[in-house]
């Protein structure tokens, strides 16, 4: 099933996925945030592929990649991510 949503942080975050099962099998993060590395958001959905819609689950995810990765998002948090992927509802 493919949900799309627009979450409005600092900055606006927009989440479209497919997910099956509660699982994200796809997804693609867009807005008019800032993340550096420039590449890095698709290391970011990389890292949530396979992931359940759970808050505890995506926020885990979320936090290690930021910090592990060396990751700079300013004025964002990786639970405004976790509050745009749940706030995202079923296309049609």
């Amino acid at each position: 099933m493919k949900f799309k949503g627009v979450y409005k942080a600092t900055k606006l975050i927009k989440v479209s996925m497919e997910v099956d099962n509660g699982i994200i099998k796809s997804i693609r993060i867009t807005g008019d945030f800032f993340m550096y590395p420039e590449d890095a958001i698709r290391g970011l959905e990389n890292t949530l592929i396979g992931a359940k819609l759970d808050a505890v689950e995506l926020e885990g995810r979320i936090s290690k990649f930021l910090s592990e990765g060396s990751v700079e998002f300013p004025m964002m948090t990786a639970r405004d991510i976790v509050n745009a992927i749940l706030s995202a509802k079923p296309e049609g």
